[in-house]
């Protein structure tokens, strides 16, 4: 299997064949995880840049009470935090939702290769970048858009960020993640979250069952939802904004 990160890195830059060798070098070292499980807390020393290979994962807060805030969902092939080593501790968790296979990249490794190539150093700046966009959109969902606008402009992101390291199938994609887990992240309660699946289902938007999302018609759930890809700029490969 083609590293994750490869195929995300090269939706920004072309990468040569040294340059794939040096980011499949930094994933020698890997960890298993499963469900539930933290990857490292709030207030932990940051040794290490965690590499999503295999799972599903996010960014969350918790409050004091046992209020969970999930800030963001790492799919295969992204970052947590390409220069996270610079802090002296978290202040924010890292956890599983679902069985995942991480690398841990060492700070040494991450300076090196971006010392070594001007294209890996902008493309892991450009990785750290797409992660401010994606967080500033959540932030708008938060804030402006309605609850069938804020899930339907979460699958439209997930779907592509899961297509452009080649984990789509047509018009569907792998959904291993709870009607909690997106309440968490989209500030709805799990009854709300579970009537806003019945008017996106009822309207024929999408499709959800078992373990997996299928989106009929991209172009009728991105305008129903107010979602722009510019966002993600993948400015090298066009072609993976649009529908196939």
């Amino acid at each position: 299997m083609v590293n994750p990160l490869i195929r995300k890195l090269e939706h920004f830059a072309r990468l040569t064949s040294g340059e794939r060798q040096a980011l499949e070098r930094v994933v020698q070292t890997t960890r298993r995880l499963g469900p539930r499980e933290d990857v490292i807390r709030d207030g932990d020393r940051p040794r290490h840049v965690n590499l999503i290979l295999e799972g599903w994962a996010c960014r969350y807060k918790q409050l004091e009470d046992g209020r969970r805030q999930v800030i963001s969902i790492f799919l295969p092939g992204d970052l947590c935090d390409p220069h996270v080593f610079v802090l002296r501790k978290m202040d924010h968790s890292l956890g599983t939702l679902t069985p995942v296979l991480l690398a841990e990249i060492p700070e040494a490794a991450i300076r090196e290769i971006s010392a070594e190539s001007r294209t890996l150093s902008e493309a892991l700046w450009w990785e750290m970048l797409v992660t401010a966009a994606i967080q500033r959109e959540w932030t708008v969902s938060l804030g402006q858009r309605l609850a069938t606008e804020r899930l339907g402009h979460l699958f439209c992101e997930l779907f592509m960020r899961l297509k452009a390291v080649g984990l789509t199938s047509e018009t569907s994609c792998e959904f291993p993640i709870t009607q909690a887990d997106l309440g968490d992240a989209m500030g709805l309660s799990t009854v709300h979250i579970n009537r806003t699946l019945k008017e996106l289902r009822a309207a024929g938007l999408i499709r959800l069952r078992g373990r997996q999302l299928t989106i009929p018609d991209f172009a009728a759930l991105r305008a129903a939802s107010l979602f722009d890809p510019a966002y993600l700029h993948h400015e090298r490969d066009p072609s993976i904004l649009h529908d196939d």
